[in-house]
């Protein structure tokens, strides 16, 4: 019996240390207030004014620049919300664009920007292609992929030749100009106006590409 009595304290013992830390864990637990999971909600959570964001490719050269004279951050849908906003692509391979708005939205990472209130994007002209003006209530941007579109009434004006119609798409690749649905067409050196689907290719002969 003797010899199992030290033993016997040892138990004892480490069934007090296994009871003590249960009842420890336990009571911090109770003890401290965890926090609920975070609502996620379209709150502001960072702003900036008078900002500059640069996108490059994979040399690190910049290939599209976007200002602004204020935004907000919003996390649940990782958009930023802009003040009078000003878009620059300038790929080496095209003409440089320029985008103006009063307002716009910057969502997917920068792969899609809403331009709205009296937007209008402006491509330069350059050795073989003439200048590029397209204005509109709101003007679409996929910065990757550099086009320019919209589905509301747009003016256009190619060089000396004007368009108007409701629906536009840009693509500053192929300098391919689409503008749709009831439109009014004046193509410089013709008289009077047509009206029709305008789509004017890159090789078009007659109408000079943009």
């Amino acid at each position: 019996m003797k010899e199992r009595f030290p033993s016997l304290i040892a138990l004892f013992l480490l069934l007090v240390l296994v009871s003590s830390s249960w009842w420890a864990a336990d009571y911090a637990q109770r003890a401290i207030k965890v926090d609920p999971p975070r609502r996620i909600t379209h709150e502001m959570d960072a702003w900036s004014r008078n900002f500059v964001m640069l996108r490059t490719d994979p040399t690190g050269k910049p290939i599209n620049r976007l200002e602004g004279a204020y935004a907000e951050h919003f996390p649940d849908d990782d958009s930023y919300h802009i003040t009078a906003p000003r878009a620059v692509g300038q790929r080496e391979t095209n003409p440089v664009t320029v985008a103006v708005s009063k307002t716009a939205v910057m969502e997917q990472g920068g792969k899609r920007i809403v331009m709205d209130g009296d937007a209008h994007v402006l491509r330069q002209p350059d050795a073989n292609n003439d200048m590029l003006d397209v204005r509109s209530q709101q003007l679409i941007i996929l910065p990757d992929e550099d086009v320019v579109y919209t589905d509301l009434p747009a003016v256009v004006l190619k060089g000396r030749s004007r368009m108007t119609g409701k629906g536009m798409h840009y693509n500053n690749k192929t300098r391919q100009l689409q503008v749709s649905a009831s439109t009014d067409v004046e193509i410089a050196g013709s008289e009077g106006k047509q009206q029709r689907r305008t789509e004017i290719p890159a090789n078009n002969t007659d109408k000079k590409k943009p």
